[in-house]
Parts: C-alpha cells; sequence; structure tokens
C-alpha cells in the first residue's frame, strides 16, 4: 500500500514518548476498564427512554419530555472536541477520570430529581460526563496498541455500541416493573467506580508538560457557538418553528459565536480545534464520511419505528426488532472489520462499509418496504454493517497518520462530526417530513399537528391510522427514505476515495 504524500506525517518522537506517557504492562485491565466506561455512557441513550412514562408520572413536566433527551445530547456533543483537545494538552488519565467522575455524580443527582427542570439540568451535566468519557477511551486505544492491534481493538470497542441498544431498553424495563426509575440512573455508579479504580491503578502516565496554555477565549466561543447551534437543529421544528423569532435568535447567535471561534482561532498559539488536520486528504475525507454517515443514520432510527407501525400497522415490539437490527450489525461488522484490517487495510473495509450502506439505502427505497417488517428490519441490520465496517476504519486510519499530542484532538473531531451529523440529519430529514406531510394533508380534514401528535404516542395510536393518514405518512417516509439513501450514498462515495495507509505505520506504536 502507498500512502498519498498529503497526509499528515506521524509523529515520530512520539513513539518513545508514548512508552513513558502510557505504560502498556497493565494494558488489558485498562482496555476492560475502558470497555465498561465506554458501555455505561453509550447505554445511557438507550436505557431513559423505557423509563420516561414512570418519570413523567413521578415528575411532571411533560413540556420538557424532549429535553431529557436533547439536552444529554447537546451537552455530549459540545464536551466531546473540548475533551479531545484537553486529553492532549494534560494527558488522558486525569480527563477520562475526571469525565467518570462527573458523570457518576451527575447519574447520582438524576436518580435524585425532584422536578424535570432539575432532572434536564442533570442530564447536561450527564451528557458532558460521556462527551469526555468516549472521545478519550477511543484514543486511549490509539495509544496502547499498534495499527496492527488497533483494528480488532476498536472493534470491540465499537461492538459496546450495539450491546448498549440491545440492553438498553431490557434493562430499563426490568427495573421499572421490579423497581423504582431512578435506578436507572443509579445502575451506573457501582460499575462507574470499579471502572474508575481499575484506571487508576493500572492506568500510568508521566506529567504532559505542555507549555502552551488552554485557548480559553477559543473554548467560551465554540461553546456560544457549537451549543446555540445544535440546540437549533436538534429543537428547530420540534419546541419552535424554523420561521420563528427564537429561530433567528439561536441562528445569529450561533453565526456570531462561530466567526468569533475561527476569528480566534487563527491567532491562538494553541488553537482548540487544529484545523490545519483538515488539509490532509484521510482526515478530511474521514471526517466528511462521519458526517453523512451520522445523518443517515438518524434517519433510520428516528423514522423507521414510525413506518413499521403507522404504514405497515403493526405492533412497537414488532417496530423495535426492525430497528434492533441495526444494533445487531454494528457490532458484528465492527469486530470483523478489526480483524480483517491489518491483513486487507483500510481502503478494502472503508468500501465494504459504504456498498453495505448504500444496499440499506437501497432496500429502504425499494417496493419490498410494502412487504412486512422484515424488509426493513433486513435494511436496518446492512446499514448496521456499513456503520460497523466504516467507523471502525476511520478510527483506526485517523489514529495512525497523527502523533500522540494530536490523536486525542483527530478522534474526537471524527466522533463529532458524526454526532453533528445526526443533529443535522435530524434537522433536515425532520423538516422533508413535515413539508411532505402538510403537502399530503391539503385535501384532509386532518392537520399536521393532529399526525405529529400521533407519531408521538406511537403504539396503538400509530397501528390505528386512518388509510388516508396512511397513505399520506407513507409518502412522506418515502421521500425521508431516499434522503436516508442520498446520505448512505455520500458515505460510500467518501469511503471509496480514502487513501492508503504507508507499511511503515502498521508496525509503529505511537
Amino acid at each position: 500500500m502507498t500512502q498519498s504524500s498529503d497526509n499528515p506525517s506521524p509523529d515520530r518522537g512520539a513513539a518513545a514518548a508514548r512508552a513513558g506517557h502510557v505504560s502498556t504492562a497493565r494494558r488489558g485491565w485498562v482496555l476492560a476498564c475502558v470497555m465498561l466506561t465506554m458501555f455505561l455512557a453509550a447505554i445511557e441513550g438507550t436505557i431513559v427512554a423505557t423509563a420516561m412514562p414512570d418519570i413523567v408520572s413521578s415528575l411532571g413536566g411533560v413540556s420538557l419530555y424532549t429535553w431529557v433527551f436533547s439536552g444529554f445530547f447537546l451537552a455530549q456533543a459540545v464536551a466531546t472536541p473540548l475533551a479531545g483537545k484537553l486529553a492532549d494538552l494534560f494527558g488522558r488519565r486525569p480527563l477520562i477520570l475526571g469525565g467518570v467522575a462527573v458523570f457518576l455524580a451527575a447519574s447520582l443527582a438524576c436518580g435524585l430529581a425532584t422536578s424535570m427542570p432539575a432532572l434536564v439540568a442533570c442530564r447536561l451535566v450527564q451528557g458532558a460526563g460521556a462527551g469526555a468519557v468516549q472521545p478519550i477511551a477511543m484514543t486511549l486505544v490509539g495509544d496502547l496498541y499498534t495499527l496492527s492491534e488497533r483494528g480488532r481493538i476498536q472493534g470491540w470497542l465499537s461492538s459496546t455500541w450495539g450491546i448498549s441498544a440491545l440492553l438498553g431498553p431490557l434493562v430499563g424495563g426490568a427495573i421499572v416493573d421490579h423497581g423504582h426509575w431512578p435506578w436507572i440512573f443509579w445502575l451506573h455508579l457501582p460499575f462507574g467506580v470499579l471502572a474508575m479504580v481499575g484506571l487508576a491503578v493500572f492506568l500510568r502516565e508521566r506529567p504532559v508538560h505542555r507549555h502552551d496554555g488552554v485557548d480559553y477565549p477559543g473554548a467560551g466561543w465554540f461553546l456560544l457557538g457549537c451549543s446555540t447551534l445544535m440546540l437549533l437543529l436538534v429543537q428547530g421544528g420540534v419546541a419552535f418553528a424554523w420561521d420563528s423569532a427564537a429561530a433567528f435568535g439561536l441562528a445569529a447567535t450561533a453565526a456570531v459565536g462561530g466567526a468569533a471561534f475561527l476569528r480566534r482561532e487563527r491567532r491562538a498559539p494553541e488553537p482548540l480545534m487544529d484545523f490545519g488536520l483538515w488539509r490532509y486528504p484521510l482526515i478530511r475525507i474521514a471526517n466528511g464520511a462521519a458526517l453523512t454517515a451520522g445523518m443517515m443514520i438518524i434517519g433510520l432510527t428516528s423514522f423507521l419505528p414510525a413506518y413499521v407501525q403507522g404504514v405497515l400497522g403493526t405492533s412497537a415490539t414488532v417496530a423495535g426488532f426492525a430497528l434492533t437490527a441495526v444494533s445487531v450489525g454494528w457490532p458484528v461488522a465492527a469486530v470483523i472489520c478489526g480483524r480483517m484490517l491489518p491483513h486487507v487495510g483500510p481502503r478494502v473495509t472503508a468500501r465494504i462499509g459504504g456498498v453495505c450502506l448504500c444496499l440499506g439505502g437501497v432496500l429502504f427505497v425499494s417496493p419490498g418496504m410494502a412487504l412486512g417488517a422484515w424488509w426493513p428490519a433486513l435494511g436496518s441490520f446492512a446499514t448496521g454493517l456499513g456503520m460497523g465496517f466504516t467507523n471502525t476504519t476511520f478510527v483506526v486510519s485517523i489514529q495512525s497518520v497523527v502523533g500522540y499530542r494530536q490523536r486525542g484532538a483527530a478522534t474526537a473531531g471524527n466522533l463529532f462530526m458524526r454526532l453533528f451529523g445526526s443533529a443535522l440529519g435530524a434537522a433536515v430529514l425532520g423538516g422533508v417530513l413535515n413539508q411532505r406531510l402538510q403537502s399530503g394533508l391539503s385535501g384532509s380534514s386532518a392537520d399536521l399537528n393532529e399526525v405529529r401528535g400521533l407519531l408521538g404516542r406511537g403504539g396503538e395510536a400509530m397501528a390505528s391510522l386512518a388509510p388516508s393518514l396512511q397513505a399520506a405518512l407513507a409518502d412522506a417516509l418515502g421521500w425521508v427514505f431516499a434522503g436516508v439513501l442520498l446520505f448512505g450514498v455520500l458515505t460510500a462515495v467518501q469511503s471509496f476515495r480514502l487513501p492508503a495507509l504507508a507499511p511503515g505505520h502498521a508496525g509503529e506504536r505511537r
């Protein structure tokens, strides 16, 4: 394999430095603790949904229902790139221990919340902790393992997402049925403490001496611009109309914050985000593909249950089965990809992933969607395979072309692009759904708000839609799935353009 001359040069001094910074003598124990922290942060996104009816019944505040989820997501997305950069400046150990501590403290507070606003505030803090844990966990794998090993280990790490998606609803349902909802948050505490103790004992780093300070003004402008933009994308068209004063205000604030951040970064001695990394094809392509992959996967998870229930007329259980298939395909592909990477290289595995994403998208727009829930489940499984192959390939490739001093920021940047893609995709595809529904209901007595209410309630309300509403919903979701296919094709195109790695990378541990 040959490496493009435009790829960034690895930090050649990092090989020796890394041996001092991160001990590999007990890396198996470190990996076990890292996977446990990743699992706890990942399962939080699925375990809470099952308990929300009980939480609303106990705390009230149904108007803040969506904020329990979007607050966590917003804080996670904003914290991710900040944590990656701080890990490069001060080391991985203090950042991951601090992130786990924040996550656990917020989990304890979530269970003690006595009102919905208090729960939302705690979820924001919890999301910030998760935003620190996940990128640093992935970065540690790049530090501890060679390229020939990273694929296999990153595959294991990626499998925690699929396993958490499968176990989250089951564990949440069991807690609600046999206990009380605060335990969905308190369940994390003993396992999180165990992981912290393990990391404190087995993960050893020499202090990282970086003379450059934190770019606090840049961090402030980033928080302002990114948080308001993410808020606009997540809540636009839901909590407020796109043409409302709130939407324009958030857009203006995001623009000001973003412009100020870019201006600051050009002058900062140690910028918060190293935009120079984007000049290199491998990182630019991997991050661009992560963006469109995030847009595709959010379209699947957000709208596939509505199709299976509202158009096919099945139960919520069957809809859950169709969606769960993506959580089966993802970890399976991640593990297979990890084993293939050292032998065939990232270009092959990225292309396999791209083809699987396209196959999933094609299945969603094909006439077979009317045959029953098994067909969209097949498309969901193919999409999961594509996500497992592409995500593992991108992370391993990025970590293999940067040195220790940039690996945290580079890894977090790729994860952030997928999170940002999810927010952007939800806004774009949600807008498509609303526009097509409005057009399809123009001659009906039902209005858009009525159908939105049915979509939100799910269950029997979705399965008992009138034929005219089913037809309008089927048309609207058909356009949404066309968008899902488009994002899959865009991801595949970028995957086919991924440069190869030079042979020298394979044996180098940095």
